[in-house]
């Protein structure tokens, strides 16, 4: 398996001068710095890719040991090409991939690498607002839908998933045929729509992960830790 951080972008809801990634969220660590750590449990560096654009030397020096894939058009694209930018690079292997703002406990990586038979999707079942990426289920439990606009919606994604090897060539077909701003969740939905990709939702549980794309979603974060 390997393992791909999006961290192309330029997070401008957040003010600051560092792509979102190198965002501290204690006075040592940032948010790359605590997915790196989260992923060394399961992977090695040389299987753990990082996917960059903004600034990129930044991301680079802070963790030289990873891989990278550079997204050239970074400013133009969303997380469906820049992942494609990566996939490209791999062919029978099971591949998880996350977006590069995200802090997440130990053990949230272990609920989803622990199920070998259907590709995944974190989720949290909760009460969701407009702007969190939103899915709902088909009959057999299997993500049906998945985008900002889902209504009514059994909760978040959380942007951590799991592609399996064997559906791999058709998911990177579909993000081929994403739109340039599209997010990855477009892909995953259309197949989902053309009964073509299981996509289990597996819940996060009691673990704590948040997608930090506003301010109070950084301080939420860093309440957390520090109460942690």
């Amino acid at each position: 398996m390997k393992a791909i951080i999006l961290a192309a972008g330029m997070g401008m809801r957040i003010e600051s001068p560092l792509p979102k990634c190198l965002t501290h969220l204690t006075a040592e660590k940032t948010i790359l710095d605590f997915q790196i750590e989260r992923l060394s449990a399961a992977f090695s560096p040389d299987q753990i890719v990082v996917v960059v654009g903004y600034k990129y030397q930044l991301i680079m020096e802070r963790h030289p040991q990873l891989m990278y894939v550079y997204n050239h058009d970074y400013v133009s694209n969303g997380t469906a090409k820049s992942l494609l930018c990566a996939l490209r690079k791999f062919h029978g292997e099971d591949v998880l991939w996350l977006n590069g703002d995200i802090y997440f406990d130990e053990g949230v990586l272990d609920l989803l690498i622990g199920d070998h038979k259907f590709s995944s999707c974190l989720v949290d079942h909760k009460k969701c607002g407009a702007e969190e990426v939103k899915y709902d289920l088909d009959a057999h439990g299997f993500i049906s839908h998945i985008s900002k606009e889902v209504s009514p919606a059994k909760g978040e994604a959380l942007g951590i998933n799991i592609v399996r090897k064997n559906e791999l060539p058709l998911f990177q077909s579909a993000l081929t045929k994403c739109k340039m701003k599209d997010y990855f969740e477009k892909a995953i939905e259309n197949l989902a729509v053309e009964k073509k990709l299981k996509m289990k939702p597996v819940d996060k549980g009691n673990l704590f992960c948040q997608e930090i794309d506003f301010q109070e979603d950084l301080d939420a974060v860093q309440r957390y830790l520090t109460q942690k």
